[in-house]
Order: structure tokens, then C-alpha cells, then sequence
């Protein structure tokens, strides 16, 4: 593809990350610009686990971007150097059943249901599989060498508007993630506030995840080093202080299920504001007013769901530009 143009990537989160990759190791010559460095973005602070999301408007494709998703973490776990790791897990809740069922559930080989006897009192059922778990300051190193050795730097370039982008290039790919609403004028965008504490792994392997449908939830994601306790998610909340409330709330759920945790020195306490949407945005349009015929492709409003739909979106990011190069 030597006469590819041009593209600016808005975003140095786990869309913005990805996507640049499979359009750099594709060919195009990529410069990613972003309001904050990668260790700085909301994808800092995530879990993170690949599990299916619950279906939405565009199912199909929510489909496809998590199968896709799920192969490439899957031969990411075996290089150590990512941060990828398979890792057993236990899922509980109400809502488990109606997830085991799910067509995107059905792409775990070895998703089975949990001996009710072995799940934490309060718990009538559950399932056990093997799921990529990320290690997100990790990973988002790895991202971003692989994105150097493709030739490619991450620059701290804030922009207020795609238009301004447009000037650098004719193909710009909006993955700003909260403000990706903002420089689309898209409305529909807003923040889901979270919060983790962090402590030190006593020895955990399984991670765990209770699902519901409410606003505070208990899981805990056991890295090599540190063990991700959460889980919360506020709507509409800007804020992204440290409530001490909800890190006494996540510690006593999270020691409850795992006594270990209770001697775990507490490493930091994280938050971020998760970039929801109705439904996930992939598209291109063109950008009117541009001096160039400029064309901006989306990817923006993943919520929680940013890492386990990233190659997937970022796989039709490519599809996108490359029917954009084609005329």
C-alpha cells in the first residue's frame, strides 16, 4: 500500500491503541494523537477481562467484534510480554444462566456450570471457564512498542475538533473515547463513573465476577502482582474522585467471597469515567467543511466493553479505510 495516505488516530486509549496498530502493521502511515498518554487514559484503570457483553442493537456485529477479539487475546497469552493471560474464572448471579445461553457464550469452549457447593453463600448458581484476563499497564505498553515497531508514535496533540485533525490528514479515526461525543457532536455519549482498588495478590489465580443488573456489583481480576478489586459504574457522574464509601463497600464484598484479601495491603485506588453510548459506534462519514474531502471513521461508545470489542472494532476500522482509499 505505498500510496496510502495519510491517517490520524484521535485517542491513545485501548480503541485508539488498537486500532492504529491494525492500520500501521496494515500498510498506512499512522500518527496517533491524544489528550493524555496512554498510561493516563480510562483504559488504565479497567479490570480487564474478555467476557461477552450483553447483546444490543447491533448484535451481529457485537458478535463478530467479540469473537475476533477473543482469538487475538487468545495467541497474545502466549507471549508473557503482553499482559494477556488465560485465566480460570467463576461467574455468578442471576443473570448467569441467560449469558451461558447467549451466541457469544457459546464461544467458550469450556464454559460449564459451577458445583453449586463450591460458590460463595448467597449464590445459588454459576459457571466456570478459562477467559483472557488483561493486565492493562502492561498491555497498553505492548500496544504501544508494537505500534512503534510499526513505525508509529503516540504524540500528546489535544484537538477540539475533527476538523483539526482533517488538516493533517484525510482520513482521521475518532477513538477519543469520552470526548469522541463531543468532537462528533454526538449527544448520546456520557460517562459511566468506576472505581477499583488495587491491592497486593496474595496468591489468587481464579478471578471473579458476580452479574447483575445494578450499579455496584463484586468481582476481583488476580494479575501477577496485584489483584483489581471492584466493581462499580455511576451514571452521569463527572467526577472521577475517590469515594472512601464505595472502597469500603468493594473491600468488604470482595473479602467476603475471598478471605484471602482480607491481609492484602491496599497498592492504589483507581477511577475513570467509561465512555457509554446506546450502542457501539463504527462508522465512517464525511467531514463537512473540510479542505480536503476529509472522512472521519468512528469508534467510540464501547462503555465497559472496550477491551473485549477492540480488534474486533478495530479489524472494520480497517475495512473502513481501505474502502475509503478505494474511492
Amino acid at each position: 500500500m505505498a500510496s496510502a495516505q495519510q491517517i490520524v488516530v484521535l485517542g491513545a486509549g485501548v480503541s485508539g491503541l488498537t486500532s492504529a496498530v491494525c492500520l500501521a502493521e496494515a500498510g498506512w502511515p499512522v500518527r496517533v494523537w491524544a489528550a493524555a498518554m496512554p498510561q493516563h487514559t480510562t483504559s488504565r484503570v479497567a479490570g480487564a477481562v474478555w467476557l461477552p457483553p450483553r447483546p444490543a442493537d447491533r448484535a451481529s456485529d457485537t458478535l463478530a467484534w467479540t469473537e475476533h477479539s477473543l482469538g487475538v487475546f487468545r495467541e497474545l497469552a502466549d507471549d508473557p510480554g503482553t499482559g494477556v493471560q488465560l485465566a480460570p474464572a467463576v461467574a455468578v448471579g442471576q443473570s448467569t444462566a441467560a449469558e451461558a445461553m447467549s451466541s457469544a457464550a457459546a464461544l467458550i469452549p469450556d464454559l460449564g456450570p459451577a458445583d453449586p457447593a463450591g460458590l460463595p453463600d448467597g449464590y445459588g448458581n454459576g459457571f466456570r471457564a478459562t477467559l483472557p484476563m488483561i493486565d492493562m499497564p502492561q498491555y497498553l505498553d505492548y500496544l504501544t512498542r508494537r505500534l512503534a515497531a510499526a513505525g508509529c508514535e503516540v504524540e500528546e496533540h489535544p484537538v477540539q475538533s475533527l476538523a483539526e485533525a482533517a488538516d493533517a490528514a484525510p482520513t482521521v479515526i475518532n477513538c477519543a473515547g469520552l470526548a469522541a461525543g463531543r468532537l462528533a457532536g454526538d449527544d448520546t455519549v456520557r460517562p459511566l463513573f468506576g472505581q477499583h482498588v488495587v491491592l497486593t495478590n496474595p496468591g489468587l489465580r481464579q478471578l471473579f465476577l458476580e452479574i447483575n443488573g445494578g450499579p455496584e456489583w463484586t468481582c476481583f481480576f488476580p494479575h501477577p502482582q496485584r489483584v483489581v478489586c471492584g466493581g462499580i459504574s455511576i451514571p452521569d457522574r463527572w467526577d472521577t474522585t475517590a469515594d472512601p464509601d464505595l472502597t469500603e463497600r468493594i473491600l468488604r464484598r470482595c473479602r467476603r467471597i475471598e478471605p484471602r484479601l482480607a491481609e492484602a495491603e491496599v497498592i492504589e485506588i483507581i477511577t475513570g469515567l467509561r465512555p457509554d453510548r446506546p450502542s457501539v459506534r463504527v462508522a465512517a462519514e464525511p467531514l463537512a467543511g473540510a479542505r480536503n474531502q476529509a472522512v472521519c471513521i468512528h469508534n467510540y461508545g464501547h462503555g465497559g466493553n472496550g477491551v473485549t470489542l477492540s480488534w474486533g472494532c478495530a479489524r472494520d476500522v480497517v475495512r473502513l479505510a481501505r474502502q475509503r482509499e478505494a474511492g
